[in-house]
């Protein structure tokens, strides 16, 4: 009995030891991020299973400035002037839910980069427990310009393994992502939610109109002062 008792013991022990190494890695990774290329946690998944991944990694200066523009007019608002968490926005769409189904829109583009780096997809109390934390501890170390550069490098831009701005921009136009026009950037951010449903390649009438709505939007701001060299 004490031994049995003694094995429980240890594997409760392990068990709470591996939840706290859990926990905490993400926390030690982020500072390395603000020079070592991360892969996402998705493009591992494809990695171990042999699936094919596409990626070729930019600096934000090698991305044309429409890009990260759209971005942030059709996924984040209020992306400069938050600290990783939009609490206003959460605030308001926590107001207007009904269930958990309709709180999925509210992740900032920070909350997007932890949950593709650190965490897994699909909806969960818990995911979005450990998702708030990150969140605010990659936007005081990383800043938002980094932010900005891993998640267009970590983003699925197409349905057979094509990440980031450049795989996907070469897949949909055939051009580079420093090349992209205002209309090709805005099919691109029309696609983020779902990218194997939706194609700036072949773009149906929803995700053309969607790209319509994010390219106003975008034409009506200049380049966030966040993502300009040397600020934070």
């Amino acid at each position: 009995m004490r031994s049995s008792r003694g094995g429980l013991r240890r594997a409760v022990r392990i068990a709470l030891f591996a939840i706290l190494i859990f926990i905490l890695l993400p926390y030690v990774l982020t500072p390395l991020y603000l020079v070592v290329r991360p892969v996402s946690t998705p493009m591992l998944w494809r990695y171990l299973t042999a699936q094919p991944v596409t990626r070729i990694y930019r600096p934000l200066g090698d991305i044309a400035p429409v890009l990260p523009r759209t971005v942030i007019a059709s996924e984040d608002a209020r992306f400069c002037p938050h600290h990783g968490v939009d609490w206003r926005g959460l605030r308001d769409l926590l107001n207007e839910a009904e269930d958990f189904d309709d709180l999925r829109g509210g992740s900032t583009i920070t909350q997007q980069t932890a949950k593709n780096l650190f965490l897994w997809s699909g909806r969960s109390y818990v995911r979005k427990a450990l998702e708030l934390p990150l969140s605010l501890w990659m936007d005081l170390v990383l800043g938002k310009r980094r932010i900005m550069e891993i998640y267009l490098n970590i983003a699925e831009w197409g349905p057979n393994g094509q990440f980031g701005a450049e795989a996907g921009s070469r897949r949909a136009f055939n051009k580079p992502a420093s090349d992209l026009t205002a209309h090709q950037a805005a099919l691109m951010a029309a696609m983020l939610p779902n990218p194997r449903k939706r194609d700036a390649r072949m773009p149906g009438p929803a995700v053309r109109r969607l790209a319509g709505i994010y390219q106003r939007r975008a034409n009506t701001a200049g380049l966030a002062d966040c993502l300009k060299r040397g600020r934070f």
